[in-house]
């Protein structure tokens, strides 16, 4: 398997998944259906500051050179988010949910390159859908400055998987690493999936699509 390969797997077994999160409810669910302006971008700054704290955690105790110095430019990345997020909005922000949710604490459970590799692709694949939701939201608003600064951590976070895709080539050693990669991407993706579809049913919603 190569890089392409495991991206594609992911993406036909988790369809399902990633379809519905890249729907239009995507957003009632994360933020318990308060579709304000400031609700949005503090829920989007949030999920980045998480992801923040678990690139940085992974690359204080990996063993792996290549996956630690990428865990670190993740990390350091994903603080730019959250300070570009933090930007557009009006007052301070304290990140009042540093934790991230269930995918996040999915992802600091990881423990090995190969599981935390798997983990960034699934992540990127869910957050590819949150931002385009959010990108979606903001051009509704007649706010082009916020969609298009929220265009650009897109593209960044998709490059994110990207880079962890390729360095599993390294990484993997035979058909059984990267069927454990592929799994843990697999697991992140599930988390995201279930947590929306809780916060739907909470408010009384369907997360199936409406045929």
């Amino acid at each position: 398997m190569d890089s392409d390969e495991f991206r594609s797997a992911i993406e036909e077994t988790m369809s399902v998944e990633l379809e519905r999160l890249g729907s239009s409810k995507t957003l009632v669910a994360l933020t318990d259906a308060d579709l304000t302006v400031e609700r949005v971008v503090r829920t989007v700054a949030n999920s980045e500051r998480a992801a923040a704290d678990t690139f940085e955690a992974w690359a204080d105790d990996e063993d792996h050179e290549g996956a630690r110095k990428t865990f670190d430019a993740l990390g350091s990345q994903e603080r730019d988010h959250y300070d570009q997020v933090v930007a557009l909005l009006e007052g301070d922000h304290d990140a009042d949910d540093a934790a991230g949710g269930p995918m996040h604490e999915r992802l600091r459970s990881l423990e090995t390159a190969t599981d935390r590799l798997g983990g960034v692709v699934g992540r990127s694949l869910v957050s590819d859908r949150m931002h385009l939701q959010v990108i979606n939201f903001f051009v509704n608003e007649s706010d082009e400055r916020r969609a298009d600064a929220f265009r650009d951590l897109r593209t960044e976070t998709a490059a994110q998987g990207d880079r962890a895709s390729s360095l599993l080539e390294d990484v993997c050693d035979g058909s059984g690493d990267w069927n454990r990669a592929q799994e843990r991407a697999e697991d992140v993706i599930a988390v995201a999936y279930e947590s929306y579809a809780d916060s739907l049913d909470d408010l009384g919603l369907d997360p199936k699509p409406i045929c």
